[in-house]
């Protein structure tokens, strides 16, 4: 077992799309914007909340200036649809019990706005069952930036070698790699697995109880 499991949020331990879709959409049609499917925000999410907001706008639209006043606007519309839709995946609940019981550490490492990523996460699954939860903070690099789990690792007092990150995007593989650190891609997420080998994947789980299987082959 590893002394620390880390996760990405969207996409790895709760199926948020449809609330961020419908909450860019929202904002995307009061200013006669195109609005998109939640199959196209799947590829849209994954490097924050400002790079979701460029991506979905027009490339016409695409101003610093325009990205920032929808990301403004986004931000609170987000705010009252962050749990109307989102929920863990099937098994994650599970996977965090176990790993509970068997006195690991758990830690969520997000591009989601800080205040965001800790919202959704108190929620589903209470608070103080993650030991850490960080999400895009001012002044901190986003993923793929290892800055994110490097403040983990020294929060929580723990080696690299000691710990794994789980994610469902390339993002979270690339993190991983420039951590120097173990990964696991998850397929369940909004990526593929073809994606997740490319970037760097170790393992591939197609299921939350692979990653306790994963971790436990490996003692």
């Amino acid at each position: 077992m590893k002394k620390l499991y880390i996760f990405d949020l969207d996409g790895t331990l709760v199926n948020s799309l449809e609330d961020l879709a419908d909450s860019v959409n929202i904002v995307l049609e009061r200013h006669g914007y195109p609005v998109h499917t939640v199959e196209e925000y799947r590829y849209f999410v994954g490097n924050g909340a400002l790079k979701l907001i460029e991506r979905s706008l027009p490339e016409e639209a695409r101003s610093e200036a325009e990205i920032r006043s929808i990301h403004a606007e986004y931000s609170g519309v987000y705010m009252e649809h962050l749990l109307c839709k989102t929920k863990a995946y099937d098994g994650i609940a599970e996977l965090i019990e176990e790993l509970k019981s068997r006195g690991c550490l758990l830690a969520v490492a997000s591009n989601k706005p800080d205040i965001h990523s800790k919202k959704v996460v108190e929620a589903i699954f209470g608070k103080g069952v993650f030991d850490s939860i960080h999400g895009k903070r001012e002044g901190v690099p986003t993923k793929p930036n290892a800055a994110i789990i490097q403040d983990i690792l020294a929060e929580l007092g723990v080696d690299a070698k000691d710990c794994i990150h789980s994610g469902d995007s390339n993002v979270d593989m690339e993190t991983a790699v420039n951590a120097g650190i173990d990964r696991i891609g998850c397929t369940w997420g909004f990526r593929t697995e073809e994606e997740l080998r490319a970037a760097g994947a170790e393992k591939i789980a197609h299921t939350p109880a692979d990653i306790l299987r994963f971790t436990e082959d490996a003692e």
